[in-house]
This record gives C-alpha cells, structure tokens and sequence, in this order.
C-alpha cells in the first residue's frame, strides 16, 4: 500500500481526474448502444460495461510487463514497424469510425427500425448480448490506453487502482445522468457520435504512428459540448417566451 504524502495525494488527484476524462468517451459510447435496448435492460447493461472497463483496467494494470511487450515490433510494412499496441489501436479505431459512421447515417437519414412492425422490433431490441460485446470491445481499446496513460504519470500500482476505482465510481453515479441527457437531446447525440468518430480517427493515427495531442482533442470536444449547451438554454428560453 502507500502513504498519504502530499505527493501521492496530488498524484491520486490527478491520475483520477485523468482517468474521468479518457472515461467520457467511454461512457458516451455505452450510453448510446444501451439506448437501443429495451428500457429495463439499459441501466443493467450499462453498469457492466462500466464495471468490465474496471476489470479490464486492473488486469491490464497487473500485467505491465506484458503490456510493456505489447510495443515491441512484430512485423514490418514498407519500412514501417508494427506492435501489438498498434494492431489494437487500428483495431479499435477502425471499428469506432465504422459504429460512429454508422449510427450518424441511421440518425441523419432516419432510422428504419421505425418502419418495422412492433414483434420484429422487439426481436431487434433483444440483443443485449451483442451490445456487450461491442462494449467489451471498445473497453479494452480504452482501457489500453488509459492504462498506458496511468503507467506514464505514476509509479505504484496502488495508486493507479484507487484512481482507477475511484473515477469507476463516479462514472457509475454519472453514467445515468449522461446517458439521458444525450438521448434527450438529438443534436448532442450527433455531436457525442462526431467525438466518437473523431477519437477513432485519432487511435489509427496513434496505431499508424502518429501521436496526436489528447489535449487538443479534449479541448474541442469541451469547447463544442459548451457551444452546443448554450443553444440548448437558448432554444428552451424561445420556447418559454
């Protein structure tokens, strides 16, 4: 275990605060597939895609050594070498950018679920099987980057599994809040699935080789989320008047 020094504190607080951010997409990400199932299945299947994205973390966290070999070269292709970490991280991105893609075209051109009669609806809503797997599959891109994150700020892995509990709890008390506000609002889900896209993007760059700034990223998505909350006010403030 560690002692609550100053500097184990300020590094707990940060890593932790870290950790919620690279979880928003996360939950962004199951909240938009759980929207899909019926409505007493959402919160189950929600909290455990957020408790496998725990798990996976602590695993990752306890295997730092072969995460460690996860960099090593494994094949060569016009002279640029590629790991495993690279392989996940296409992986991972291309799939993000296909969903993404995806879900913008149903929401843009009108979602032909409608369309269907109420028994092959249902039969389509039945697949909670299948969200889980799509969630384990991004948590364990997530959970790969945001292990080799927390590897990178701290030392002791003590540390990083308090941080990483602690922001699994408050992605847990938020995730329902989140989860509503975006369904509620439609342009907010067009905007949540254009970070989506653009996080997806940024792991085949990353998996290509070229490092991106999280921080940038981040930054427009926070700046958009903003802009995009304040045309929400606007509009309720026309409606009303």
């Amino acid at each position: 275990m560690f002692e609550f020094t100053n500097e184990v504190l300020i590094s707990l607080l940060t890593l932790t605060l870290m950790e919620i951010v690279l979880g928003i997409d996360n939950i962004i990400f199951i909240a938009i597939l759980v929207a899909k199932l019926p409505e007493h299945q959402q919160e189950k299947i929600r909290n455990i895609g957020i408790g496998l994205a725990l798990v996976i973390r602590i695993i990752l966290l306890f295997s730092i050594s072969w995460i460690m070999t996860l960099k090593e070269p494994l094949f060569f292709v016009m002279a640029k070498s590629f790991s495993g970490r690279d392989l996940i991280l296409l992986g991972g991105g291309l799939f993000l950018i296909a969903k993404s893609t995806f879900e913008i075209h149903h929401k843009v051109e009108g979602d032909p679920e409608h369309a269907l009669p109420a028994e092959a609806k249902s039969k389509k809503k039945a697949s909670a099987g299948a969200m889980l797997a799509q969630i384990l599959v991004l948590d364990i891109v997530f959970s790969l980057d945001s292990v080799i994150t927390a590897v990178g700020m701290v030392s002791q892995v003590s540390i990083m599994v308090v941080a990483m509990v602690a922001s699994m709890i408050v992605m847990l008390a938020s995730a329902g809040s989140i989860s509503g506000f975006v369904e509620k609002h439609p342009t907010v889900k067009i905007l949540a699935l254009s970070f989506l896209l653009l996080i997806g993007v940024m792991l085949v760059a990353e998996g290509m080789g070229q490092h991106v700034s999280k921080g940038y990223i981040y930054f427009a998505m926070a700046f958009s989320l903003v802009v995009e909350t304040l045309n929400i006010r606007y509009k309720s403030k026309q409606l009303k008047t």
